[in-house]
C-alpha cells in the first residue's frame, strides 16, 4: 500500500475518533445541514456521475438505471430531512414497573466512527445511501468506494470531500489492501454491502474489536407463481428485475418456480418482454443493458450455464457474452438439476432458471434446504397459498405480486437474515441501525431511596435450600 494512503487512514481515523464525541451531541439543525450539503453535492455531480456509471458499468446515460442511483440517494436524504427531529426524540417509557418513583426512557446515541464499504453493482447509491442514516444518527463516517468502478469511485470521493471536513466524513479510495488496513482500525461500526463470502471476512475483522456490523449481502431470491395472477404482468416484472443492471442486483428473481402447466405460457410472455426492450429486428441490442462489471464475472456466469447444460439443462436461446462490449445476452435455463451450480450460487447475471412444480411443498422443501435469501417474490391472489409459502420459508423481505417493492417502501426495514445479511436500514430503521439504543432509569425523591435499597436486596442470593447440586452421573 502507498505510504501516503496509510498515513491518510491513520490521520482520518484519529481525527474522527476524537470528533465522534462532538458529533454525538450535535443538534438536529447541524445534522440537517450536513445532509443538505450531501444532497447539494450529489446533484452538483449528477451529470458526472451518470458518465462515470456508463464508463464503469455501461449504464446508458439516457436510461433510468443510471439516474435512479442519484434519485434514490436524494430520496433517502429528503426523508431524513423531513423526519430527523422526530427520530431523535427520546422515548419516554413512563414510570418504572419495578422501581417505585423511577422513570425510564430510551435515547438513541451515535455508535461512533462508522466505516462504510460501497459495492460495485450500484457504486454511487450504495456508498452514499448508508451515509444518510450514519449522519442522521450523529456518527462520523469513513466511506470506501469500490475500486472495481474507478470512475464512480472518483465521483463519490469528490462529493464527500467537497461537502465535509475529514473529521466529519472522509472518503478513502483504494483496493483490497486499503480495505484491510481500514478494518485493522478499532472502528465502532462497519456497514458492508456485498457478497456473503466477503461479508464473513468483514465480520471476522470487526469481531477483533467487537465492532457492531450491518451486512447487506444477497442470496438466491426465488420467485413463485401459482397461476392466479396475470402471467403477462408477472413475466414483465420478472424480466425487468432479471435484466436490471444486467442481473447484477441482489434483489433480482434469481430463479423462478411455476406450476408445471403454466411454464410455456409464461416463457412466451417472458421472451416477448425481453425482446421488446433488448432486441432490435431480432438482434440483441447491447446498448440497452448494462455491462458485466468485468471478464471474470462474465466468465463466472458463463460457467454456470455450461455446468447446467452439461448436467442436462436446456438452454433455448441466449446465454453468451458478447464480444468486446462486456454485455451478456439474456438467457433462460429449463429442466435444471437442483444440484447444478446455477441453483446453488447466486447468479448475479441476466440468466433465469425456470423450474416447475405440482405441489407447493416441492418448492418450500427445496428452499428449506438452502440459505435464507435476501428477498422472496410470491405471485398469487390466493391468500392461503401466500400464507403457506410464508410459513414454510424465511427471507429478509417479501414482495407479493410485484418486484422489489418492499425495498422501495421506506416504512419497512430493508435487510437480510443469516446468510443474506445482518441488520437492516432505510428510513427510521436506518437511524436505529446506526444508533445505540441506550436505556436510562432515573431515581427521584423519597420513593427513589427505597427503590435503590431494593436493588441491594436483589443482590442477596437466598440459600438454595430447595435446589440440589447436580450429581456427577447426570
Amino acid at each position: 500500500m502507498d505510504k501516503e494512503v496509510r498515513q491518510a487512514i491513520d490521520r482520518v481515523f484519529d481525527l474522527q475518533r476524537d470528533y465522534r464525541w462532538t458529533a454525538k451531541v450535535s443538534s438536529a439543525a447541524h445534522r440537517r445541514s450536513m445532509l443538505e450539503r450531501l444532497r447539494a453535492g450529489v446533484l452538483r455531480h449528477a451529470d458526472r456521475a451518470v458518465e462515470a456509471l456508463y464508463a464503469d458499468l455501461g449504464k446508458p446515460s439516457g436510461d433510468t438505471q443510471a439516474h435512479a442511483e442519484i434519485h434514490n440517494i436524494v430520496d433517502h436524504i429528503d426523508r431524513a430531512l423531513e423526519e430527523l427531529e422526530s427520530w431523535m426524540v427520546p422515548i419516554d417509557l413512563g414510570p418504572s414497573p419495578d422501581y417505585p418513583g423511577a422513570s425510564v426512557r430510551l435515547e438513541y446515541e451515535a455508535r461512533g466512527v462508522v466505516l462504510i464499504f460501497g459495492p460495485w453493482n450500484f457504486p454511487l447509491q450504495l456508498a452514499l445511501q448508508p451515509l444518510v442514516p450514519a449522519i442522521a444518527a450523529g456518527n462520523t463516517a469513513i466511506v470506501k468506494p469500490n475500486e472495481m468502478c474507478p470512475e464512480t469511485s472518483k465521483v463519490t470521493a469528490a462529493i464527500i470531500r467537497e461537502a465535509f471536513d475529514e473529521q466529519e466524513v472522509a472518503a478513502i479510495e483504494g483496493g483490497v489492501d486499503v480495505a484491510d488496513a481500514l478494518l485493522e482500525k478499532p472502528i465502532d461500526h462497519v456497514f458492508f454491502t456485498g457478497s456473503p463470502t466477503v461479508g464473513k471476512v468483514v465480520m471476522a475483522a470487526a469481531a477483533k474489536h467487537l465492532a457492531s456490523v450491518t451486512l447487506e449481502l444477497g442470496g438466491k431470491c426465488p420467485g413463485i407463481v401459482d397461476g392466479t395472477t396475470d402471467l403477462v404482468e408477472v413475466a414483465e416484472l420478472v424480466a425487468e428485475g432479471r435484466q436490471y443492471n444486467s442481473g447484477q442486483i441482489c434483489l433480482a428473481v434469481d430463479h423462478l418456480w411455476i406450476r408445471e402447466d403454466l411454464r410455456d405460457d409464461f416463457l412466451r410472455s417472458y421472451w416477448e418482454a425481453v425482446d421488446r426492450k433488448h432486441y432490435r429486428d431480432g438482434a440483441f441490442d447491447q446498448s440497452t443493458i448494462s455491462r458485466m462489471v468485468d471478464k471474470r464475472n462474465a466468465d463466472r456466469v458463463q460457467a454456470y450455464i455450461d455446468d447446467a447444460v452439461a448436467r442436462g439443462a436446456v438452454l433455448p436461446r441466449g446465454g453468451r457474452a458478447t464480444d468486446g462490449s462486456g454485455s451478456f445476452e439474456p438467457a433462460v435455463l429449463l429442466d435444471v438439476p437442483l444440484d447444478a451450480r446455477v441453483m446453488r450460487e447466486e447468479i448475479f447475471g441476466p440468466v433465469l432458471p425456470v423450474l416447475t412444480y405440482r405441489d407447493i411443498a416441492e418448492v418450500t422443501g427445496f428452499l428449506q434446504q438452502g440459505q435464507k435469501p435476501l428477498a422472496m417474490y410470491i405471485f398469487s391472489e390466493d391468500k392461503e397459498f401466500v400464507d403457506t409459502v410464508l410459513r414454510g420459508t424465511s427471507s429478509g423481505g417479501v414482495t407479493v405480486n410485484g418486484w422489489a417493492s418492499h425495498w422501495g417502501d421506506s416504512a419497512l426495514p430493508f435487510g437480510g437474515v443469516n446468510h443474506s445479511g445482518l441488520g437492516s436500514y432505510h428510513g427510521l430503521f436506518g437511524f436505529k441501525e446506526l444508533s445505540h439504543e441506550r436505556a436510562i432509569l432515573v431515581h427521584s425523591g423519597e420513593d427513589g431511596k427505597s427503590a435503590r435499597s431494593a436493588w441491594d436486596r436483589r443482590l442477596i442470593v437466598p440459600p438454595a435450600t430447595s435446589v440440589e447440586p447436580p450429581s456427577a452421573d447426570r
